[in-house]
């Protein structure tokens, strides 16, 4: 008995086919990428999925084949063949989310698969219900089970060759394959029936006159539609992989980033104190393993606080990162360099072999600073005073090392800076000795050891105080009176000149207000002022109740700032000085002509007077370009509505130059070092009964240059 076959429906058969390839394509690279918990769940889905539209084009291209005689089909055997259709999808997935283990474990695949596709192909004919049974040419069936393995083996390959990646060359080529894939499918299957030979006079049980056409159309749109959703799906799930992967790329990004700020100086981009631990406590567990050497070397910045406030925080930062791309270029590729906080830098030196070494590293670190460095348009002359520790004679504990290398430090320092020193067990004595001045200080704050002493200003025209200058003295109860010398440097350096800075604000304002009290005739009060203090946001604040609690008018407080404290930031500068001129308190540049300054702004501030430096007063009679520098400094403020104080003369040849050249006020051991408050206030009321003089106070008070402190 002969048959025919549909072209549309054969040609619907391999759309399907095509259709199922290219899904079982996107499927298998799913699977392979998926997470082992979502992994489970792909496969099962993909395996009924990619089953139903095999097992789908099998059964269009059956009934797609007609014979004279209705057709009818065995149920329970058709739902067998579509089990089969979804086991074998959900083999060649599993096999495809693996590693492909060589031709022979593919081959082996191919084999079970396309054995798997013949049976399922075969259990499916076998569901026609026809009497006699179909039989089948031999030759044409063993063609059928080679094509479906050969189909499987290219399937299997092709998974696993384009499973991976999504870009357009990717999608192109399994356009193709699923082409090339549908074909082979398609070849399998109607082999497959040609194979099939039907007896004459056949018949089959239970035959119905439905038309198989709508039957399969009914079958193939269920096919696609699965098929359609299941693409959906993939495609959702693409993007939701990528989006997902994006915000992991981004959050792992975030981290790293996170990660880089925790170790890393923003400003330098050099490790910070908490990497630098790390790699110094690497580098001993390596020493200690390969009997190694390190050096240690801490390298601080001279005269970096007169630079930062010269030129203010952004020149300040400037010159820091200046200073870290010139020590990089020292560096060896085993060395670690990192910036440890202010102008502090802190190099290990892992695996030297001798001092000489360490010692020939620091000279060519010293000799990186012998340039100067052009930061906003000026030349910066700084130097570094490098301490050293080894390992492991200096300690075997990074923070022995540490503190070592640090002592070192401070050792450069005070012979002078621009040098490098190797620890010593003595150097530890002074870095003791700063330790308990520093604790000392504190507790000076808390017992009240910090007291303020007065030196007149005098007027030179008329030679009477008008007001006077209140300058802080330690009362050390074991070192005696200490001069702010020794120990404003430090306070500085550990931040405590703000509690330091205040208590001499209230003191002074305390003791204006005292004399006052003791008709003691009224006198102005000037107090220094540093930077830091200066900067506080609220500065203003503070100076308004350290007058109100003193109850001392503003007009008798003098607030001395030097000019490179008021330049930082100038702008913000003038508001705060506007605002404390408001309140009535005077405002002079101590130190004038040591910084660096902008006449432009200088003319903007509400300043009531300039202090020359007394580094210009010492030689101004004997000294030509000395004297013109005080000229000059007179003239400029005097042109600015300004007055103008000398300090430190100390002779009556300097006082009569400052005359001649119109200076309005000096101060100096000529008239008074600093005294008591209650020596000050003696020498008023000498003043007030007309028995001040400055040369016989200077001859009861004088105190030898040898032994004189800078007040």
């Amino acid at each position: 008995m002969n048959g025919s076959y549909n072209p549309w429906l054969v040609t619907l058969s391999f759309v399907v086919a095509v259709c199922v390839s290219y899904t079982a394509l996107n499927l298998a690279s799913r699977v392979a990428t998926a997470q082992r918990e979502h992994m489970r769940l792909w496969l099962a889905g993909g395996a009924l999925a990619m089953g139903v539209g095999i097992w789908s084009m099998h059964f269009i291209g059956m009934l797609a084949f007609s014979l004279p005689i209705p057709l009818a089909y065995d149920v329970p055997m058709t739902l067998a063949s579509l089990a089969v259709a979804i086991l074998v999808s959900g083999f060649a997935l599993n096999i495809a989310s693996r590693d492909v283990g060589g031709w022979g474990r593919l081959a082996g695949g191919a084999v079970i698969m396309g054995l798997g596709i013949a049976a399922m192909h075969y259990s499916g004919m076998g569901a026609i219900r026809i009497v006699p049974f179909i039989t089948y040419e031999p030759k044409l069936l063993i063609a059928s089970i080679v094509i479906a393995i050969v189909a499987s083996f290219a399937a299997l390959w092709l998974f696993f060759r384009l499973r991976a990646g999504a870009s357009w060359r990717i999608r192109l080529q399994r356009s193709l394959a699923s082409v090339v894939m549908g074909a082979a499918i398609a070849g399998m299957h109607y082999t497959g029936m040609f194979a099939s030979q039907f007896a004459p006079n056949s018949y089959c049980v239970g035959a119905t006159a439905t038309s198989s056409g709508w039957l399969a159309i009914l079958i193939g749109g269920f096919a696609l539609g699965v098929l359609l959703i299941t693409m959906i799906l993939l495609m959702y799930d693409s993007h939701l992989e990528s989006r997902s992967r994006q915000h992991a790329v981004a959050l792992q990004d975030v981290n790293a980033r996170l990660q880089h700020l925790a170790t890393h100086d923003s400003l330098t981009e050099l490790p910070n104190r908490l990497l630098l631990d790390d790699r110094l406590s690497q580098a001993i567990s390596y020493a200690e393993r390969h009997p190694a050497r390190i050096a240690v070397l801490v390298i601080d910045l001279d005269r970096f606080k007169l630079i930062n406030d010269s030129l203010g925080h952004h020149g300040g930062d400037e010159l820091l990162k200046e200073v870290a791309d010139r020590l990089r270029g020292v560096l060896r590729k085993s060395d670690t360099l990192a910036r440890t906080g202010g102008d502090e830098f802190v190099l290990i030196a892992g695996e030297v072999e001798s001092q000489a070494d360490v010692e020939h590293l620091a000279q060519r670190l010293v000799a990186c600073f012998a340039e100067p460095f052009h930061i906003l348009g000026v030349d910066i002359h700084t130097a570094p005073s490098i301490g050293i520790s080894m390992y492991p004679d200096d300690g075997s504990r990074a923070d022995e090392l540490m503190v070592n290398a640090d002592a070192a430090m401070y050792h450069s320092k005070k012979i002078g800076g621009n040098t490098y020193s190797f620890f010593t067990p003595s150097m530890n004595a002074f870095a003791q000795q700063r330790l308990k001045m520093e604790n000392g200080l504190r507790r000076a704050l808390v017992n009240g050891e910090l007291e303020l002493h007065y030196q007149p200003k005098v007027d030179i025209t008329t030679g009477r105080i008008s007001s006077t200058e209140a300058l802080i003295r330690w009362r050390h109860p074991e070192r005696g009176l200490v001069p702010p010398g020794d120990f404003i440097p430090l306070a500085e350096e550990t931040g405590l000149i703000l509690q330091i800075g205040e208590w001499v604000l209230r003191e002074a304002c305390r003791q204006a207000r005292q004399w006052q009290v003791n008709n003691v005739a009224p006198v102005r009060v000037a107090i220094n002022m540093s930077a830091q203090q200066f900067r506080q946001k609220n500065l203003v604040s503070v100076v308004q109740s350290a007058l109100e609690d003193a109850n001392l008018e503003p007009t008798y407080l003098e607030i001395e700032l030097t000019e490179s404290a008021v330049m930082h930031n100038a702008a913000t500068s003038t508001a705060i000085l506007e605002q404390l001129s408001r309140l009535g308190v005077h405002i002079s540049i101590d130190d004038f002509g040591t910084g660096y300054s902008s006449l432009n702004y200088l003319r903007r501030f509400p300043l009531d007077k300039l202090k020359i430096d007394r580094s210009f007063i010492k030689d101004v009679v004997a000294n030509p370009e000395d004297a013109a520098i005080v000229h000059a400094i007179i003239s400029l403020a005097h042109s600015l509505r300004l007055k103008v104080i000398a300090e430190g003369v100390e002779t009556e040849q300097q006082l009569q130059f400052l005359r001649g050249l119109g200076c309005d006020q000096y101060q100096g051991f000529f008239c008074s070092p600093a005294m008591t408050a209650d020596r000050f206030a003696e020498m008023m009321q000498d003043q007030n009964v007309g028995k001040f003089d400055p040369l016989a106070t200077m001859s009861r008070l004088y105190v030898p240059a040898h032994r004189r402190k800078a007040s």
